[in-house]
């Protein structure tokens, strides 16, 4: 019997533009934050306060993301399922090696197709966030792990005072540690204009949504959008490292291959400390990015980080 399903049409011209930047904050000793922006997967790790060595396991993190054959590659055909198993990847290597003493938070978004489209597939453990601007339609994706969320659900407190709650910052599943490792994953198809917000709690903890707000619908710019998201959580207080990426698609309705325009995508491993490439900003001794300074790339082929440094003039 002869197949009459028609093919599936090529990937639109997609172009992403995006922008990255973590600080350690005004209040905290070391960065224990840790990003991934290197196509099709951006994301952020928030290290576990208070578990030991919460930076190695922020790092475990982002770094098994980076090892994922998908990286470098345009549209990837792949699951939930498939990103599943990287998590749990790097669920398990966290506990192999700190011995369930460290955890760390993850959220973010891969690019990926489903019958020829495009498609963001979000995913979250914990309560670092993932938002999204679409259509004039601004809202949060991912769902807070945590205690305060849990009481929000329930009506047992308004969310203006989960904001300020005593046990806002424990978190009900994280990697690494705690019997609940398990991510939420959602699929929802591109659309023209776009932007992805992916933060730690650092910025969202700093900042109500209407002042994250205010700055994604009038800052064009992903990368001045993020250096102006940090220096307003720095002028908020910064009580906690602060880390996010913004990720613009465009030219979604047209019909060719898709483009990227970016800085070049790279790895922040809080525990590895290494310089920064972009801006002549060298790394500070506890691993601190300056806001707005480009993370060190991460090789395509391996997905380890370029020791390439560069300092001030």
């Amino acid at each position: 019997m002869t197949d009459r399903t028609a093919p599936a049409p090529p990937p639109r011209d997609l172009r992403l533009t995006y922008g990255f930047a973590t600080d350690r904050g005004l209040r905290r000793e070391l960065n224990e934050d840790s990003l991934i922006a290197s196509e099709p997967i951006f994301a952020v790790a928030d290290g576990m306060g208070g578990h030991a060595a919460g930076e190695i396991a922020s790092g475990i993190c982002v770094r098994t993301l980076g090892d994922s054959p998908i990286i470098g590659r345009h549209l990837p055909e792949f699951s939930a399922a498939d990103l599943e198993e990287l998590i749990e990847d790097a669920d398990h290597e966290i506990r192999r090696q700190t011995g369930g003493q460290a955890g760390t938070t993850l959220t973010g978004v891969v690019l990926v197709q489903e019958a020829g489209m495009p498609y963001w597939l979000f995913f979250n453990v914990g309560d670092s966030r993932t938002y999204r601007l679409s259509q004039g339609q601004f809202g949060q994706i991912s769902v807070d792990h945590s205690e305060v969320q849990e009481l929000v659900d329930t009506g047992s407190i308004s969310a203006e005072q989960a904001r300020t709650h005593p046990r806002r910052h424990v978190v009900t599943r994280a990697l690494g540690t705690g019997d609940d490792a398990e991510a939420d994953f959602w699929l929802m198809p591109v659309e023209e204009g776009d932007r992805i917000l992916v933060c730690s709690d650092g910025l969202s903890g700093e900042l109500t949504d209407d002042g994250i707000y205010a700055v994604l619908s009038t800052v064009r710019d992903p990368q001045h959008a993020c250096e102006e998201l940090v220096e307003a959580t720095l002028r908020s207080g910064a009580r906690d490292n602060v880390s996010l990426i913004i990720v613009d698609a465009t030219g979604v309705g047209d019909e060719a291959e898709m483009q990227t325009t970016a800085p070049r995508g790279g790895t922040f491993a809080a525990d590895v400390g290494h310089a920064v490439e972009t801006g002549s900003h060298p790394a500070q001794p506890d691993g601190r990015m300056p806001a707005g300074a480009h993370a060190v790339p991460t090789d395509p082929a391996h997905g380890t980080p370029d020791r390439r440094t560069t300092e001030e003039p």
